[in-house]
């Protein structure tokens, strides 16, 4: 029911964290500190100490804290699940945004820890306000280009990815329109325990 979602994120996270990156334009701050991460999660992924036997927990407990400095859980959460989340209490709000995150934990550290040098190209970045747009696009080993755009909010002086669209598919926007066709069958007790075994199962 909601593979879709998953894979666009994944997809998205790809080219997100496993890039090199190569011809820039003119960069802002939200273009750095995207850059910032990327160069952080590149140097755990290729350190050959945290590839070594029995280090795998260790490398990707690294991964999702370098992860956890760029990404707004709570914003991507609250967007996501729409206007279901005025209606929880702050003990849901707070278990669905760790949730969120756990889910889309198990879903990117494969493909982060599959690095095979894809480039990424800095288009631009649009600023309105607390809010920016970061245009990139992404070339991969076999030449194949995909664009790739990131939306930020700053947040206590911190600029913090809260959707990422590939291909023209938002990843927020999709979370939502997945659970809104869950809660319109079911409650909002189902769509956790949906999420929760499928944290459960690892995917």
């Amino acid at each position: 029911m909601m593979k879709k979602p998953f894979a666009v994120f994944a997809a998205a996270l790809a080219v997100f964290f496993l890039t090199v990156p190569d011809h820039q334009a003119m960069a802002g701050e939200p273009t750095e500190k995207i850059k910032e991460t990327t160069n952080k999660i590149l140097s755990i992924v290729t350190n050959a100490d945290l590839k070594a036997p029995g280090k795998e927990a260790e490398r990707r407990k690294s991964i999702r804290k370098a992860v956890d400095e760029r990404f707004d859980w709570e914003e991507m959460a609250r967007r996501s699940l729409g206007t279901q989340w005025g209606a929880r209490t702050p003990e849901e709000k707070k278990h669905f945004v760790d949730l969120f995150g756990d889910l889309l934990e198990r879903t990117y550290l494969d493909r982060v820890e599959g690095y095979s040098g894809e480039k990424v190209y800095y288009l631009g970045e649009r600023l309105d306000g607390q809010y920016a747009e970061v245009d990139v696009k992404i070339v991969t080993t076999q030449n194949t280009e995909v664009p790739v755009k990131y939306r930020l909010r700053n947040k206590n002086n911190n600029w913090l990815v809260y959707d990422i669209s590939i291909a023209g598919v938002s990843l927020v926007n999709n979370y939502r329109v997945q659970f809104s066709s869950i809660l319109a069958k079911s409650t909002y007790q189902d769509l956790v325990k949906q999420l929760e075994k499928k944290v459960a199962e690892g995917n």
